[in-house]
């Protein structure tokens, strides 16, 4: 029997957790079975259970990897202030993003299951939400971050829906239109905030 050292058992649960975000933002939580998320991998079924206990673990442990992800990836990499903030808006709204869904958003891949699934679940979305909201908010009201921590929150509601309906528009010039309105009000949003 083969021993695999720790640093491999490492990579590869990476590479599970990885590939399991990708194809539940694809083809949502319900509609992603072990077999298929382990086929994703590369590895057998049977495998699976080395590494998770169940395919709630697996999915709290994909949804908080995906959060993170995304805060480091884009929030994190934005320029500080208003411009950041701006900047992660534009990127946001953008046909690319929309359109690209195993490779986007997983608030607004994966919000409507997320609500439905186990409390670890939420929890990991929980805490990957407030990242980000504090990522924005740390560039909303840089003086006074926890002041801007609300409206934080509502922004990035108002992303996550707007990008839902837009994916969810069977006309491509509505939807396209959508974004560019939601880019719009994002925007207002933050000039709002500006003259208060």
């Amino acid at each position: 029997m083969v021993r695999y050292t720790k640093e491999h058992k490492q990579e590869t649960r990476q590479r599970i957790i990885a590939t399991a975000g990708r194809r539940l933002k694809q083809d949502g939580i319900d509609g992603s079975g072990v077999a298929t998320l382990m086929k994703d991998a590369g590895l057998t079924h049977g495998t699976f259970y080395a590494y998770f206990a169940s395919k709630d673990h697996l999915v709290a442990t994909a949804v908080a990897d995906q959060m993170r992800a995304q805060h480091e990836n884009i929030v994190a990499q934005a320029a500080p202030g208003r411009a950041g903030l701006e900047q992660i808006i534009r990127w946001y709204f953008s046909p690319e993003q929309r359109d690209s869904i195993e490779d986007g958003c997983p608030n607004a891949a994966l919000l409507d299951e997320i609500a439905r699934s186990t409390d670890p679940t939420k929890q990991a979305y929980t805490d990957g939400a407030l990242v980000l909201i504090d990522g924005f908010a740390a560039r909303l009201a840089p003086h006074d971050p926890p002041s801007a921590r609300l409206k934080s929150l509502s922004l990035l509601g108002m992303m996550a829906g707007t990008l839902q309906l837009s994916r969810a528009l069977t006309d491509r010039q509505l939807a396209d239109q959508l974004l560019e309105q939601g880019m719009r009000n994002a925007l207002a949003l933050l000039d709002a905030e500006q003259h208060n």
